[in-house]
């Protein structure tokens, strides 16, 4: 099993001038522990499981060109980018510049997008979330086309491109890593089980079944259920201690999660990460 740091909360002991030393050794010293990922929302303003919107929030790829730069092993992506945030053309030009610059260590999570109060807020579109679903899927073919090196047109129902040209080419083939976020039995798993590299569901009493739905959309698609990474994402709470944390990991893998991103809310960042390092060598095996 591999974990992954998933960076959510950035009000931080030390306020905004200390967020970006803070943020290098967080990155650093995770990855030393050997933490394999590093993640973060794709939000502009706090989500409420979190805290009020008006705590601190750093926009999800200039932080993480920001990573790219201060590490050198872990995997990079969003977790998960609301498509409607961006124009999929540009998405993959971002993502592929991500896994460039960072030695092929980028990917894109996606997923459709929730939080329209943010999106009214700062004027973002979130149309209806029929809508939202068909651009999702238009938006994964699209990337998949640039990261494919054609730059033929894209005719789609809500994404039109007249040439898909994308230079350079992604480090990463045939394509940076791809997670769709959502546990959505009829839409979103079945696209997991059409394009994705990995999945994220929360854990929870209907995990097991939302894996069993993703399995059987597989054995629809003709897909080996297998080659898709089971990921979840596990909040602890500041006083979380390291006995507490395992035995959550461990009922994790037995649900079949291969991948744990954790976030807490505590204020000391670091101190996350020490008691990640100690995890590590523990879940390593499994």
């Amino acid at each position: 099993m591999e974990l992954g740091l998933h960076i959510a909360n950035f009000t931080w002991n030390g306020g905004a001038a200390d967020l970006g030393p803070t943020l290098r050794r967080v990155a650093q010293d995770a990855e030393a522990a050997g933490v394999a990922r590093l993640t973060v929302m794709d939000h502009v303003w706090q989500i409420g499981a979190i805290g009020p919107p008006e705590h601190e929030m750093l926009e999800a790829y200039t932080t993480l060109g920001y990573l790219a730069a201060v590490t050198e092993r872990v995997r990079l992506h969003v977790l998960v980018t609301a498509v409607v945030y961006r124009e999929p053309g540009l998405l993959a030009k971002i993502v592929t510049t991500l896994d460039v610059l960072s030695g092929g260590r980028g990917g894109l999570g996606i997923g459709a997008a929730w939080n329209d109060e943010e999106s009214r807020g700062l004027g973002l579109p979130f149309p209806p979330r029929a809508e939202r679903f068909e651009r999702l899927e238009e938006a994964v073919q699209i990337c998949e086309q640039m990261w494919s090196g054609s730059d033929a047109p894209f005719d789609g129902e809500r994404y039109r491109l007249s040439r898909t040209l994308n230079s350079p080419q992604s480090l990463s083939r045939p394509h940076p890593y791809l997670m769709i976020g959502g546990s959505g039995e009829r839409k979103t798993l079945r696209l997991v089980a059409r394009h994705a590299d990995a999945c994220n569901i929360f854990s929870g009493a209907e995990a097991a079944h939302k894996l069993d739905v993703l399995r059987a959309h597989c054995e629809r698609e003709a897909r080996d259920y297998d080659e898709i990474e089971k990921t979840t994402i596990l909040p602890i709470d500041a006083p979380a201690t390291h006995d507490d944390l395992l035995t959550r990991l461990r009922e994790a893998r037995e649900t079949g999660f291969t991948v744990a991103y954790i976030f807490s809310k505590n204020p000391d960042p670091l101190a996350t990460v020490e008691l990640l390092a100690g995890l590590v060598p523990e879940i390593s095996p499994w």
